[in-house]
């Protein structure tokens, strides 16, 4: 069964625009134990939004995992780990948090509720709200 994740961004340091011109990249960098767990659950094909944190705060985007997890290359010592993704979409506009905080069926969310967390998972009932959201 396919996961659903977010995964958070510095549009300043790597945003939606540049991922999509790289067209696939190495999840590098993460140094968070829970953040680096959620990584290592990922599997080839579960889907992630893509949230531009900094200023921005929204989602922004859609991706998919397309290697599993594996020793990160930018670690230069501890046991951490990258996934690679691509992206697959932009959402028709931007979901900012301010918006997603305000839906009562998103207030138990790892976005919400772990704010500093920039790998986490995402119920499916979740996912699909913030994409509907986009729509409107």
């Amino acid at each position: 069964m396919k996961s659903l994740w977010l995964v958070k961004q510095e549009p300043s340091s790597y945003s939606w625009s540049d991922f999509v011109a790289e067209g696939q990249t190495s999840w590098t960098g993460v140094r968070n134990y829970t953040a680096r767990n959620n990584l290592r659950k990922m599997r080839i094909g579960d889907e992630v939004l893509y949230y531009h944190s900094g200023e921005e705060k929204a989602v922004v985007g859609i991706a998919k995992v397309m290697r599993t997890a594996y020793q990160d290359p930018t670690a230069k010592e501890g046991d951490w780990s990258t996934v690679d993704i691509a992206p697959v979409k932009p959402l028709r506009r931007p979901v900012p948090l301010r918006e997603i905080k305000a839906d009562p069926r998103l207030k138990g969310i790892p976005l919400v509720r772990q704010s500093r967390l920039s790998v986490m998972p995402l119920p499916d009932r979740a996912f699909r709200e913030i994409v509907k959201m986009s729509t409107r």
